[in-house]
């Protein structure tokens, strides 16, 4: 978010020092409009994407078995 009391082209010839300052307040600025999680939201979606995560995972590992022993048939039947 460009510093609102400065306009852009002025803002372009200021020393970078000034441009680093003004960043850093305007960084400050939105972080303090920030909504942060509470500790209980926090632990429970961490556990959703953990338990999605494992389910996924799952998923994968079956699909994988059965799409291999598939194509070791198709390779097998091709083979003899």
């Amino acid at each position: 978010m460009e510093n609102q009391n400065v306009p852009q082209k002025q803002e372009e010839q200021l020393p970078w020092y000034k441009r680093a300052q003004n960043y850093f307040e305007d960084l400050r600025m939105e972080m303090r409009r920030v909504t942060w999680p509470t500790w209980e939201q926090v632990r429970a979606t961490t556990t959703i994407v953990v338990v999605a995560v494992f389910a996924f995972a799952a998923y994968f590992t079956v699909v994988d078995f059965f799409v291999e022993r598939g194509i070791s048939k198709v390779f097998q039947t091709f083979t003899r």
